[in-house]
This record gives structure tokens, sequence and C-alpha cells, in this order.
């Protein structure tokens, strides 16, 4: 086996890493309401938060996957060194942040990483300026979403369940909020492992060459074109996310559960419910969206839906600095990193 060959396949598990980090990483975004209301203890709610990251494999498409691995960059500027430096600054970020306990979004370190390694190496004409409009735009609309997809469905079903005793009703939502903790967990696997999908196929597609006419087992490397996502690279994604997930980022579960806002089960079901359908939206649209930031606007609306000094905004103006910076953080530590390659 050529030492070509070894090196992308080195790069493969590189953004498998990145996948199980971003899990890890982005658990807090699918079991902090659970963990914060008590419906489910730390351990069993991470394991079912990765089983049901693992099941999005088979429910949802691979929208996001082809946006990000054809849509952000120009193809011919692709190449092993680019994808490996965008991996390495996206996990670089992921690692500072987590260490910081801010939970900040995966997606974006990944989006921005990439760019920032392709502007390295071709300068600002390697991006594809419209692909970028809509993740970009979506720093602000996916909170938002989940901001007021949570603050309606709080609005909305506090009117039918007012005149019930708050026991039945708590007993209640711990009950639907196992529901709307899977529901959540099944978006954040279908639009966040997507994003490894797409940089994985980026690559393979970038050294297809060095796969034509194969014979052997590494013939299933050959991918034409990044129009068709193989059932092997899918797999690889949603296993290791959902390996990720099960280990936990336990300091930012304790930023999303217990900080921003105080949680019962209603609330939880609500942050929850709202965030996974803002999210379920954007993967149909294949727009890579951040979870985090989905989930920490749902949370906030839970909060702002009983009053507004029930949200701890110094917690949450933090985070949204951190949000800001990702992007260019981490398209900062790629470049530097595709550089020492080159």
């Amino acid at each position: 086996m050529s030492s070509t060959v070894l090196f992308i396949l080195f790069i493969i598990g590189f953004a498998l890493i990145f996948d199980f980090i971003n899990g890890f990483h982005d658990s807090a975004n699918s079991i902090a309401t659970v963990v914060g209301t008590r419906v489910l203890s730390p351990g069993v709610a991470v394991l079912w938060a990765a089983f049901f990251n693992f099941v999005a494999a088979f429910l949802v498409g691979t929208a996001v996957a082809k946006t990000i691995s054809k849509g952000l960059v120009h193809p011919e500027v692709v190449d092993a060194n680019v994808i490996l430096a965008a991996l390495i600054g996206a996990i670089a970020w992921n690692l500072i942040t987590w260490w910081l306990g801010l939970p900040t979004s995966s997606s974006h370190a990944l989006i921005g990483a990439f760019g920032g390694a392709a502007v390295a190496k071709a300068g600002s004409g390697a991006l594809i300026a419209a692909g970028w409009l809509k993740p970009v735009a979506f720093i602000l609309i996916s909170p938002l979403a989940g901001m007021m997809a949570a603050l309606g469905l709080t609005v909305g079903v506090s009117w039918l369940v007012h005149k019930l005793p708050a026991a039945k009703v708590d007993r209640a939502f711990k009950k639907l909020q196992l529901l709307s903790a899977a529901a959540f967990s099944v978006s954040h696997g279908a639009n966040d492992a997507q994003k490894t999908m797409g940089i994985i196929v980026g690559l393979l597609v970038a050294t297809k060459a060095n796969f034509a006419g194969a014979t052997d087992w590494t013939r299933h490397l050959y991918i034409e074109s990044a129009d068709k996502i193989p059932l092997w690279v899918e797999l690889c994604a949603y296993t290791a996310i959902a390996l990720g997930t099960a280990l936990g980022g336990w300091r930012i579960v304790k930023t999303m559960g217990t900080r921003i806002t105080k949680l019962r089960p209603f609330g939880g079901f609500c942050a929850e419910t709202g965030g996974a359908g803002a999210i379920f939206v954007a993967s149909a649209l294949g727009i890579p969206v951040s979870t985090t930031h989905t989930i920490t606007g749902a949370i906030v609306g839970v909060g702002a839906a009983t009053r507004l000094s029930a949200v701890r905004w110094g917690v949450a103006g933090k985070i949204v600095w951190a949000w800001i910076i990702t992007i260019p953080m981490a398209a900062s530590i790629a470049g530097l990193s595709y550089i020492l390659l080159r």
C-alpha cells in the first residue's frame, strides 16, 4: 500500500476523531435539559442520546453532507492537506472551548476551519461565496428559531395544562421529556454527523485518482463525485458521534443544564421539542446549523416565557461572544496548520 493511500486513511481516521469529539463536546445539547430536570441520571442520559444519535443514520438524508463536500469550497482547491488542516483547526477549537466549558458550535468550528485552510492555500477566491450565506445567516437564525419555537410551545402548552395540579404535570412531562430528548438527539446526529461525512467525501473525491482501477478493498474508497454518500461513510460517522456522545462533555452539561435558567420537566420538553423542530427543518434544507446555538436559544426561550429575569443573561452573553469568535478562531488555527503542513 502506497504512502499516499496510508496518508488518506490517516486523515479519514482523524475526521472520525473529530466526529467523536463533536459528540463528546455537543453531548450537552442532547442531555443538558433532561439531566437538569433530573428526569434521567447523567449516565443513562448519555446512553439514551448516543443511541438516538446513531438511529438518525436510518431516518434522514444526506443534504447537509453534500453542502459541506461541494458547497463551501471550490472542489479543485481541496486536497489532503486542506482537509487535514481543517480538522486540526476544528478539533483544537473544540478542545479549547470544552476546557473552558463554553457550548460553542462544532459545526461552525469545522466550516470555519475548512474555509480558513482553503484560503491559506488559494486566497479568498477558494470560497464559494453563495454557499456561505445560509450557514453564516443561521448563526443568528438558528438560536432565534429555537427560542421562538420553545417560547411558543411553552406559552401554548402552559395554557393547556394551567388548571392541572403541578405534581401531575411534572409526572406527565417527565415521560414526555424522554421522547423530546430522543427527538433532539436524532436531530443532533442528523445535522452534525453529516458534516464529517461531507469532509470525508470531499477528501475522497479530491484524491480519487489514487483509487481508480483498484481491485482490492481500497476500491471502496473510490468516489467519483459528492452526489452520493457511500453507506460505509454514513455508518462510520454516525458511530463515531454516538460514541463521543456516550462519553459526554460534563463541563458543558453544567453550563447548559443549570446555569442559563432553571428548568423543570415541562420546560425541558418545550426546549428540546422546539430545538429539534428547528434543526430538522435546517437538515432537510441542507443547511449545516449549530445544534448548540439552537438548543441554547430554546432554553433561553423557555426561561423568558416564565419571566425575563429567569434567564441569566450574563451567562448567555458569554456564550454569544464564544459563538461570534468560533469561525474566525477555527479558521486562523486551520490556516496556520495548512501553512505548517505545506
